[in-house]
């Protein structure tokens, strides 16, 4: 009875130290063992052993990390006053570095990309912000990503996702945006009638070198107006001239028949 108690309680221990050896890093993870606070190697992905209450095992990940980068309010060069949010996309490149170099490497990036978003944006002016967002981004994850590589991180992307402006600015904007559409509308306005003035004084000079070409034209406006069923019709002063010269003739040429 005492062996088979005592087998169980060395079974149970086993079973206990086992527990405690054993380890299992992900794929995404990479294992840095320390033993009595030394580095002694970094475990690949599987089933890993350590040596209990001796040995200690720190996972970092290797995906990449999604990191928001809460709003800042941020100077612009011109002195507009402006709340800029954006986000961080990075990873762990060398598990020993994150581990060893940085006490916490989410904190530490966040943090210096909040202090890089508020340097980088505060030497633009607001249409430059506004304009060159992409100019902006490789700036900041340059900056970043310089200064987190010796901590075994790398910085794949950094986005602006939001620019709030007051409200005065985004109805001055509205102002500017509205003019500026009113401009191009007269610009364009203004070519339409230059052509055609152009091609007015082309159809005038063709109609000088063929007078019936505008009584042909004059037919044809009176034939339009006609189909509209209009109570009044407005005869222009060429087509009255053209019926007095046409009456005329028609008098001489009866005057000339009765002589006969």
């Amino acid at each position: 009875m005492v062996d088979y108690v005592t087998l169980t309680f060395i079974g149970i221990i086993i079973l206990i130290i086992l527990g405690l050896s054993i380890r299992i890093v992900n794929q995404y993870e990479r294992g840095v063992v320390f033993r009595l606070g030394k580095v002694i190697g970094i475990k690949e992905p599987g089933l890993r052993l350590i040596i209990p209450l001796v040995d200690r095992m720190v996972k970092p990940s290797l995906r990449i990390v999604t990191m928001p980068i809460p709003a800042q309010k941020i100077i612009t060069q011109d002195n507009v006053t402006i709340d800029v949010a954006a986000v961080a996309y990075f990873k762990v490149t060398d598990a020993y570095k994150a581990v060893v170099e940085i006490e916490n490497y989410n904190r530490a990036v966040n943090q210096i990309a909040q202090t890089t978003l508020r340097s980088v944006v505060g030497k633009y002016a607001l249409d430059e912000i506004l304009s060159e967002t992409q100019k902006l981004n490789q700036s900041m994850q340059e900056i970043i990503d310089t200064h987190s590589e010796p901590w075994g991180i790398k910085v794949t992307t950094v986005e602006i996702k939001d620019i709030k402006l007051p409200d005065s600015m985004q109805r001055a904007i509205a102002l500017q945006a509205e003019a500026e559409r009113e401009k191009r509308a007269k610009i364009i306005s203004a070519e339409g009638e230059y052509l055609a003035a152009g091609k007015l004084g082309d159809a005038a000079d063709i109609i000088t070198e063929h007078p019936v070409a505008l009584q042909l034209r004059i037919m044809q406006v009176l034939s339009n107006i006609a189909a509209e069923k209009n109570s009044t019709i407005v005869f222009p002063a060429q087509l009255l001239n053209s019926i007095r010269d046409i009456k005329d003739f028609m008098t001489s040429e009866l005057g000339e028949t009765e002589k006969k």
